[in-house]
């Protein structure tokens, strides 16, 4: 049997200073990916269980950090425990990236090295995709048409201290404000049109596209952009959308081979331009939470299998 290690940043940590609904989340996407590996029925399922979440789904085995302990020793420890370990951590000041180098490849079910320091950046992140033939908010830079800019921490998750601005006057001095007190930040044009998401199963620069989801984005009076929720397969199959979102995965999938299993991109749909790339989240997103259901397919059982797959090709 194997033995899988299910590790989620908030809700496996003491969560200091976290917002409640945060730590909800959390627990939801912990919860849902520990919920399709005890359904695989033959894996045993640990979750690292915190003060703020110490609760686990029944049939999985609830683990705690010792005293003092902080969260790379904790996984570290654990990973040399368990066949697998599942990794859900932000990708902000390096998290993601450093519970990654304490885990060794074979074990690790996730994003290579080099596809975290990527997806860490929102500058560089651009760069490549714009170098590949994907469209970005680059390409809007120098457009008469654009009339907003959103400025935003370059590693920062989801919608996490993001500013809509009329004129790219205000946006400069946003972006300036924050590099004065020693924040990151990237000015990026505002791409007009419908938020979607795109939930993908990738691998060795391949990437399946299991459903496209609706992003509930709100910007208040001052500009402050507000994540809402997401619609999970909200697009109908037979939508013409979703043949062009397919091709244009398997493109961002060669762009950055070294995505694995479960990955997030967020995309704007341009009305004249497509699917044009905001981020990539290269880690299990709340799109994941209910999406086994809808899909009727058990995705963390399918993760497993294209990394067994993969590890059995390079010893091949």
């Amino acid at each position: 049997m194997m033995r899988v290690f299910v590790y989620e940043h908030l809700s496996g940590g003491d969560a200091a200073g976290a917002p409640a609904e945060l730590i909800a989340a959390g627990r939801a996407m912990r919860d849902a990916v520990a919920l399709d590996l005890l359904r695989v029925g033959d894996c045993a399922v640990s979750v690292a269980a915190g003060r703020h979440a110490p609760q686990v789904l029944p049939g999985a085995s609830a683990l705690h950090a010792h005293d003092a302990e902080v969260a790379v020793e904790f996984v570290a420890r654990q990973a040399r425990l368990h066949d697998r370990t599942w990794v859900i951590a932000p990708e902000t000041g390096g998290v993601l990236a450093q519970l990654q180098r304490v885990v060794d490849a074979g074990r690790w079910l996730g994003c290579d090295a080099e596809a975290l320091a990527l997806a860490a950046s929102k500058r560089a992140t651009l760069a490549r995709a714009a170098a590949n033939g994907v469209a970005t908010p680059l390409d809007f830079a120098t457009s008469p048409s654009t009339r907003r800019w959103v400025v935003k921490p370059d590693d920062g998750a989801g919608a996490m201290a993001t500013r809509v601005h009329n004129t790219r006057a205000a946006a400069l001095d946003d972006l300036q404000t924050r590099h004065r007190r020693g924040e990151s930040g990237v000015l990026e044009a505002w791409v007009a049109g419908e938020p979607l998401s795109l939930s993908l199963l990738c691998g060795a620069g391949h990437a399946e596209l299991l459903a496209v989801n609706r992003q509930q984005l709100t910007i208040d009076a001052l500009g402050v952009l507000t994540f809402g929720g997401v619609q999970i397969d909200a697009l109908a199959h037979d939508d013409p959308r979703v043949a062009t979102l397919r091709a244009w995965a398997q493109l961002l999938a060669r762009a950055v081979p070294g995505l694995r299993g479960y990955i997030g991109v967020d995309l704007v749909w341009h009305a004249q331009r497509g699917p044009v790339l905001i981020e990539i989240n290269p880690r299990v997103t709340l799109a994941y939470v209910g999406l086994s259901v809808a899909l009727g397919r058990n995705l963390a059982g399918a993760v497993l299998a294209a990394h067994e797959r993969e590890l059995a090709d390079a010893l091949a």
